[in-house]
């Protein structure tokens, strides 16, 4: 489908996607942009040249969230009923987390300035986060009368401790670029001008690694999370009982053999 909001490419085996509204500041609840990213997700992830996924927004900010004008007009997926409402929700802005999480491509947030409201909920749907020095988040859903509509409830204890997300999503704190690499919400905080750049390297560095088994390592650590031991174990054996018969890994086995002078059957 022909892309409005956002906007996709594709640069070697890394696609970036960019939220393309900074007009409003990349509002996450119009129908459109929630249809483009769900669109988008299923076409990298069925593109096996694709191995990373970079999500970034246009212009100064990442993503500010809820669009508070149709808040206030009570129009777009704020309108009707609540039941309407919450139908709204299922079939809108939840079917991007869904998205996210069922795609085997690894996905990196590269978090441009702000990311507040379902803008934060966003970056933490992502595998990993990297934050330029003026990023900022905020799970303010508390003060606006709400609650993490979009998953946040979800993602964030996961990310940062159950006790930590909920003093953000409690006090509506909006924290800095710092603070969040100190609790761990980001992994990594770098100049403005170096944001993309560092991204693209940690993506080049990901999509170095044979793509089944770097697909499937995300499905693991993803289906891992609300295991058992047992359960977790018994996923991590059916998986690298496939991995052991994929001409990757026995080139990369043979590979290795061949570096330290030992001759293995092809």
């Amino acid at each position: 489908m022909p892309y409005r909001d956002i906007h996709l490419e594709q640069k070697g085996p890394i696609a970036i996607l960019t939220l393309n509204r900074p007009d409003i500041r990349n509002a996450l609840t119009g129908r459109q942009m929630v249809e483009e990213i769900v669109d988008a997700c299923r076409v990298v992830d069925k593109d096996p040249s694709v191995s990373v996924l970079i999500l970034t927004g246009a212009g100064p900010a990442f993503s500010g969230g809820g669009n508070i004008k149709d808040m206030d007009k009570q129009e777009g997926m704020f309108s009707g009923s609540p039941a309407q409402i919450q139908d709204n929700y299922r079939r809108g802005i939840q079917q991007v987390p869904l998205a996210l999480t069922q795609m085997e491509v690894p996905t990196i947030a590269a978090v441009n300035g702000p990311a507040i409201g379902a803008g934060c909920d966003l970056a933490c749907m992502c595998d990993l986060r990297i934050a330029d020095s003026k990023a900022r988040f905020g799970e303010i859903f508390a003060s606006l009368g709400l609650v993490p509509g979009d998953g946040g409830a979800f993602f964030l204890p996961r990310i940062v401790g159950f006790s930590k997300a909920c003093e953000l999503a409690f006090t509506c704190r909006i924290i800095d670029a710092e603070e969040a690499l100190r609790i761990g919400l980001v992994s990594e905080v770098t100049s403005p001008e170096r944001l993309m750049d560092r991204c693209m390297e940690i993506a080049q560095e990901m999509a170095r690694q044979p793509s089944t088994s770097l697909r499937m390592t995300k499905r693991l650590f993803h289906a891992a999370r609300d295991k058992t031991l047992p359960e977790a174990l018994e996923l991590s054996a059916a998986f690298q009982a496939i991995c052991h018969h994929t001409p990757e890994h026995k080139k990369a086995v043979a590979d290795l053999m061949a570096k330290h002078g030992r001759r293995v059957k092809p």
